[in-house]
């Protein structure tokens, strides 16, 4: 399994960052179901940046388990960056990603196998129990699925993360879609193809800790809903045409109740209240439109979602 001349038939990507101290454990566990399986394969680690040992954990189990590739990045460029490398990288006929916590279950590759046997082109594994994650990340992940799936014509499934089996023909047609601010899971879903989903219950990260936080999810789903849906965008123009109409109305009536009873309608309090209302709508209508000019601006740029240092 070692002869780098020999095409794997697994690729499992694994992205790190600040993962030294389950590398080992996760090299133990994945090798293991690999071995069982009894098919060729390769272990594609990207290290994205990190700032602990987690380049030198690898480079040092490397030793014991000739079927790795490190590829180590310049710098931190972020989860969908070092993913997109790894699938860029990735040499076998059928490619999985895998976070290195264990939190989701080497196990189930052996399933995903039987899968792509029976003709799957895509092997999803969905969550049925989160009480791993705190109860704030639950629902707000259940709202993310809600929100998203309601406004985009790309349904994002739900509580299914990166890890699934993908065949070397879905892999070549995510190749093709060639935006450099990458959500993944919106891609993933994007390129289609036939899918079976599995059913798993994630478990509690072996060693270390995550490296995200309320802020970082909030901004993940704020690059997903934004890069498959213009909705946010169209939402503004039906608002401002609601307000303007109450504004025509009220208009109206205060001209009315001039001409008619000879007295205006006096109220600083009022008036502040609608002149604040309004500015504040309008803030959020050129913050709205900012994070769209902002994507634009970046994808315009063309630079490279990723540069690699050396690989090992």
């Amino acid at each position: 399994m070692g002869d780098e001349n020999i095409r794997p038939v697994i690729s499992v990507v694994c992205p790190c960052y600040n993962e030294e101290d389950v590398i080992n454990i996760f090299l133990r566990e994945i090798t293991k179901v690999l071995g069982e399986i009894g098919e060729t394969y390769e272990l594609v680690f990207i290290n994205d940046g990190s700032r602990d040992n987690t380049l030198g954990a690898l480079v040092s189990a490397k030793q014991t388990f000739q079927n790795m590739r490190i590829i180590n990045l310049s710098r931190n460029f972020g989860k969908e960056a070092a993913l997109t490398a790894g699938l860029d990288q990735a040499k076998g006929d059928v490619i999985i990603p895998i976070d290195v916590d264990l939190q989701d279950p080497p196990e189930m590759i052996k399933e995903f196998m039987l899968h792509w046997r029976n003709g799957s082109d895509v092997v999803l594994a969905r969550r049925i129990d989160r009480s791993s994650d705190s109860f704030a990340k639950r629902v707000s992940a259940r709202l993310f699925y809600k929100f998203n799936n309601k406004i985009s014509k790309v349904a994002i499934p739900e509580n299914v993360g990166d890890y699934r089996l993908m065949t070397r023909k879905v892999l070549d047609a995510l190749q093709q879609l060639p935006e450099s601010e990458r959500f993944m899971k919106g891609l993933f879903a994007w390129v289609g193809f036939k899918a079976t989903v599995v059913d798993y219950k994630r478990d509690e990260r072996k060693a270390g800790k995550t490296s995200f936080n309320g802020w970082k999810l909030w901004n993940f789903a704020l690059e997903g809903i934004t890069s498959f849906s213009t909705f946010p965008l169209k939402v503004w123009l039906y608002l401002g045409l609601i307000i303007s109409l109450l504004a025509f109305f009220y208009g109206t009536v205060i001209i009315l109740q001039t001409i008619i009873l000879g007295v205006d309608m006096p109220g600083y309090a009022s008036t502040m209240t609608t002149i604040l209302f309004l500015g504040g709508i309008q803030l959020i209508g050129i913050g709205v439109l900012g994070e769209y000019i902002g994507r634009i601006y970046m994808e315009s740029k063309r630079r490279p979602t990723y540069i690699i240092e050396d690989e090992y």
